[in-house]
């Protein structure tokens, strides 16, 4: 896809971040990794991140990432794929032109690693990033990569592939400050944990979509909510919050981490052999499984009804 086709599609429907599937030895499982991916493509998402934070971005080797990419490639049809990136500058532009090579539609550049920086360094970081591919990217604002609306106003006067604005650091007011001052330039994705709990308020704030979590293991329901927000069903919205995200919710705060483990979790319960995290996150304890377990049948029970 081009900048402007991936752009385009980023924005016409719901988003996810399927989980990177591991073996008993903890290596990439690519079988199961395409029995997934290929379901999730059958629920519609025009976009799947392969690699991204939910997909363990963080604990994959850099030779792994265009593995991934490929994987999901393979299977996901008119689906796009586009791809985790980030670390140290030299470290995210090969890892850019790696999944660029291995076929990815575009690239979500995640928080450089460890230290704070100056805006005039993130702007030098990701123009670089930018300039070194021809794919669309996107960038993720948190932690220690929060851009101002200026910087990336100038980031979008150099870098006609930079496409997409992802925000995980529930900032309305900076996020709005940056919707009003960029308008179409970009388009702009909700990114915080569980983005259901957010997603009023950043449609409000200008935002049109947002990546779901929860899609990995109950696409109907993450579409249901998706469905309902885009139409104004307040209703449908408060009752599948109170249902299912809040009791959710309280299963992913239950130790730090568990906004990737507890998705993980959903997608073994769902009956794929997605593996266990990797370290330095830990997997739910049989109790909590056992909890989203009762939790999964209880919305699979009501959307039967």
């Amino acid at each position: 896809m081009t900048p402007d086709m991936i752009k385009s599609a980023l924005g016409s429907g719901l988003l996810s971040f399927p989980v990177t599937h591991f073996d008993a030895e903890g290596r990439f499982n690519p079988e199961s990794y395409r029995t997934h991916v290929e379901w999730l493509a059958t629920y519609k998402a025009p976009v799947l991140f392969a690699a991204g934070g939910t997909g363990e971005f963080f604990s994959l080797r850099p030779a792994e990432i265009p593995e991934v990419v490929r994987a999901a490639k393979d299977v996901a049809g008119d689906t796009a794929i586009v791809s985790g990136c980030g670390y140290g500058n030299e470290m995210a532009i090969e890892i850019a032109r790696s999944v660029e090579k291995a076929g990815a539609d575009g690239i979500l550049l995640l928080p450089h690693y460890l230290i704070d920086a100056p805006q005039e360094g993130l702007y030098v970081h990701i123009k670089r990033v930018c300039q070194s591919v021809g794919i669309g990217v996107m960038v993720y604002n948190r932690d220690n990569s929060v851009l101002q609306p200026d910087t990336l106003a100038r980031l979008c006067d150099e870098c006609p592939n930079l496409i997409g604005f992802k925000d995980g650091t529930g900032d309305l007011g900076l996020v709005r400050n940056v919707t009003a001052k960029m308008g179409d330039r970009l388009t702009y994705l909700g990114g915080m944990p569980t983005a259901e709990l957010f997603a009023e308020a950043y449609l409000g704030a200008g935002f049109t979509t947002y990546s779901s979590a929860v899609f990995n293991f109950v696409p109907e329901l993450a579409n249901q909510f998706y469905h309902a927000l885009r139409s104004g069903d307040r209703a449908t919205c408060e009752r599948l919050l109170n249902d299912f995200f809040y009791p959710f919710m309280a299963i992913r705060n239950r130790q730090k981490g568990y906004a990737v483990s507890a998705i993980k979790a959903g997608v073994r319960l769902q009956g794929f052999a997605a593996g266990a995290v990797r370290p330095p996150l830990t997997d739910l304890t049989r109790e909590e499984e056992e909890m989203l377990g009762r939790l999964i049948d209880l919305h699979v029970r009501r959307a039967a009804a």
